[in-house]
């Protein structure tokens, strides 16, 4: 009732143990925080929390637009509701070194189990979209150690993700991850790998575990988790998957509604009231008003 049970330093050492377990990391976009209450009830190791699904809430496109605020407000909002870790976007860190700390500090006290940084320069873009930049070697090993440096619980995970591979190309990206994993990164999230040799070329590559974006209309195929599995790859994320899934059924319902004047023909696709109230726990929340109304106590 009313939020999580564990804390955040219990979800990230929860966290680091399913990277270190051999066993593929599942993690969902949660893009509402009752969504990811049906995360954890269906039983999926963790949440993501998408920067592209943030500024998509806002009406806005993914293109650096949103402040460290709202992510950490966001952030906040979805962790503190499932017992599971999350792990969000932090896009390029808001600014310079000094500002990626911050940003640390910021979603840290949100209680997120870890964070990623990319390389893109600012203002960033979707990592799926042609025309990308990336900073200098230099930069980007300064925010990995910024961020490093600024964590004040050792087990936050700091995650660098790098877009050089839709730059540069593939040798490119694998020098990148080497260098982001001396700088002191806990993982490495390589960007817009377009083969399962590309995934298993960064795995080969590295010491720390690797995470694949299975995001629908990219430049990745939608492979399955075993096939993910079967390179080494140690976590997924489907991150805009839950949104889209979601926005598909409003517009299709909008235009039912429109063109038949009532949604009765919709009512068997939607969440039931008793599903609803079964994910908000209604139980415990009357249970503790009952409690409050029948003390009898001085």
């Amino acid at each position: 009732m009313l939020s999580t049970s564990t804390t955040p330093t219990q979800r990230r050492q929860a966290f680091r143990a399913g990277l270190a377990s051999g066993r593929l990391q599942v993690f969902p976009g949660a893009f509402t925080p009752l969504s990811v209450r049906l995360i954890q009830d269906k039983g999926f190791d963790g949440a993501y929390i998408s920067g592209a699904v943030m500024a998509a809430e806002l009406g806005l496109p993914d293109i650096g637009l949103t402040t460290l605020t709202e992510v950490a407000q966001r952030a906040h909002q979805i962790s503190r509701m499932s017992d599971l870790p999350t792990l969000v976007d932090a896009d390029t860190g808001f600014g310079e070194p000094m500002n990626v700390a911050r940003t640390v500090h910021e979603l840290e006290d949100a209680g997120v189990a870890g964070l990623h940084l990319e390389d893109q320069v600012n203002p960033k873009r979707c990592g799926h979209l042609d025309g990308k930049a990336v900073v200098d070697l230099d930069t980007a090993v300064k925010r990995i150690r910024a961020a490093v440096d600024a964590r004040r619980d050792p087990d936050l995970v700091i995650m660098a993700r790098t877009d050089i591979r839709g730059v540069e190309g593939m040798d490119a990206a694998i020098d990148r991850a080497k260098a982001l994993e001396a700088a002191g990164a806990d993982a490495i999230f390589p960007e817009a790998m377009a083969t399962l040799e590309e995934f298993a070329a960064m795995r080969a590559a590295v010491d720390v575990p690797i995470l694949a974006n299975m995001t629908e209309f990219g430049k990745s195929e939608l492979f399955t988790h075993q096939q993910l599995a079967d390179v080494g790859v140690n976590m997924v994320i489907h991150p805009v998957s839950l949104l889209r899934v979601a926005f598909g059924a409003i517009e299709r319902a909008l235009d039912t509604l429109q063109s038949t004047g009532t949604l009765d023909g919709e009512v068997a696709a939607m969440q039931t009231r008793g599903r609803l109230y079964e994910l908000l726990d209604y139980e415990a929340y009357n249970a503790f008003d009952a409690g409050i109304y029948t003390y009898s106590g001085r």
